[in-house]
């Protein structure tokens, strides 16, 4: 055997089998959906809790490590986006569970917290478990960053995904979740529950392209398997909208109004080389339209923003927009990608912590994990983006939230077909947790049924008191 082909097999490696426990902690500060949840992630050893935002995802991998450092006597890493490791902290504060931070791979205590940035310097061999805080943001990684994590997991007995959004209208990231996990790789899970019509390589299935509107091509679920596909899903995950879906109260996690306001605004400038502006068509021409109204639309957004007094969140995704929304709204605070790792973090804390009224930020830097409910208003520049959309929202609508949330969304003409993109892609996030729920349920069902329902019949004879 040659050593390019060990390594090869190397990489390919997952521990087999189950590796679950009875749970040996579980305390009377969560709710009975939480605990549901939590007994059947330490029974089934590796697995993934797709809940809502707001639904105590924290509180439930916290209790699910102290499980797993109890059962083995081994420290659980915890590995989060930027600036969630110091809100775990102080969860754990708040639960009595120690939890302490580090960025260099030192292991301070039994349960350790850090960033998906900083995970290349720890060592996989330290560590009993893993927890994958908002692990939809794996997807989101570049190739590299995205491999350090699945290596990293990929031997770890015990490990737990925790996102809101799992892949609400792309079925085959869920790929990237069944991996991690130690299941089928995305490619074999593709091979044998997708069909590819138009014979593209896997890599085309997640490219873009301006002819059509941003329509992705290349696999869709193959009709005889979407059943077989969803209760394979179910084997690894839970799924969860609300409390209702376990059979429990949703009681205190029914929400406040969620407003959504469109503002359209109108491009003051045409388009270079044309003699009137007509609406934007495809990606390229909606990227142009956005370029050309940045000044406009930032202004809007000043003016919404400005002169309230309020906790804002400005969400965009140009820097040229983050720093005129930071010169136009006195006092705002923004988070750019040309920030250090701990810039971000200090400017994050900042606004988390009330410290600054306004926070102007991109969502894929800012929209996963976080705890925002002193804030009730933002603003939106929309992207074909659904989750970023999503979960940029939920940062502010969610348990704890006891004001109606408004959101403000500042669009163009152009606009118009990423707001129809951005509802198709809801319908197709609620079809697929609809699903999910179903068949999870039904899977619930089963393994509590019995299968002998009919009463035994005892022999005469043997009934007869002797």
């Amino acid at each position: 055997m040659t050593r390019e082909y060990a390594d090869f097999l190397e990489r390919k490696t997952q521990l087999g089998g189950e590796f679950g426990f009875d749970p040996v902690w579980m305390p009377d500060f969560l709710f009975g959906f939480q605990v549901a949840l939590v007994e059947w992630a330490c029974r089934k050893g590796r697995g993934a809790i797709f809940a809502d935002c707001g639904l105590g995802k924290t509180p439930m991998q916290l209790v699910w490590a102290e499980n797993v450092v109890r059962q083995t006597g081994k420290p659980v890493l915890i590995i989060t986006p930027l600036a969630v490791s110091y809100q775990t902290i102080r969860e754990g504060e708040k639960f009595g569970i120690e939890v302490k931070r580090s960025s260099d791979g030192a292991v301070p205590a039994k349960i350790t917290v850090t960033n998906y940035e900083r995970l290349q310097h720890f060592n996989w061999q330290d560590f009993a478990g893993a927890v994958c805080d908002e692990s939809s943001a794996i997807k989101a990684f570049d190739g590299k960053r995205r491999e350090i994590v699945t290596k990293f997991l990929r031997k770890i007995p015990y490990r737990l995904l925790c996102t809101a959004t799992a892949a609400p209208n792309d079925y085959i990231e869920l790929g990237t979740s069944s991996e991690a996990l130690g299941y089928l790789d995305r490619t074999d899970m593709m091979g044998r529950f997708f069909k590819n019509d138009e014979r593209t390589s896997i890599q085309a299935h997640a490219k873009w392209t301006g002819q059509n509107g941003g329509k992705q091509i290349g696999w869709r679920l193959k009709g005889h398997a979407e059943d077989h596909f969803w209760r394979w899903v179910c084997s690894w995950a839970r799924a969860v909208r609300t409390p209702s879906d376990l059979g429990f109260d949703d009681g205190k996690f029914i929400l406040p109004e969620l407003r959504e306001t469109e503002h359209l605004i109108q491009p003051q400038s045409i388009r270079s080389g044309w003699l009137f502006d007509i609406p934007a068509t495809g990606l390229w021409e909606e990227r142009e339209e956005a370029r050309r109204t940045i000044t406009e639309r930032c202004e809007r957004v000043a003016d919404l923003v400005n002169g309230t007094g309020q906790p804002a969140i400005v969400w965009c995704h140009l820097n040229d927009e983050g720093d005129l929304l930071e010169k136009l709204i006195p006092g705002s605070v923004q988070v750019a990608g040309r920030n250090s790792d701990d810039e971000k973090e200090e400017r994050l804390i900042s606004f988390v912590t009330g410290a600054s009224r306004v926070l102007v930020i991109k969502p894929r830097i800012g929209a996963y994990g976080l705890n925002m409910q002193h804030c009730a208003h933002m603003t939106f520049f929309p992207s074909h983006s659904y989750e970023q959309y999503y979960q940029g929202v939920r940062r502010c609508w969610r348990f704890g939230q006891t004001r109606p949330v408004q959101v403000d969304i500042v669009t163009t003409p152009g606009g118009q077909a990423v707001m129809e993109n951005l509802k198709r892609k809801s319908e197709q996030a609620d079809k697929m947790f609809t699903v999910l729920v179903s068949h999870m349920n039904e899977a619930l069902s089963l393994a509590r049924r019995s299968y002998y329902t009919n009463k035994e019949e005892v022999p005469a004879w043997l009934s007869e008191n002797r």
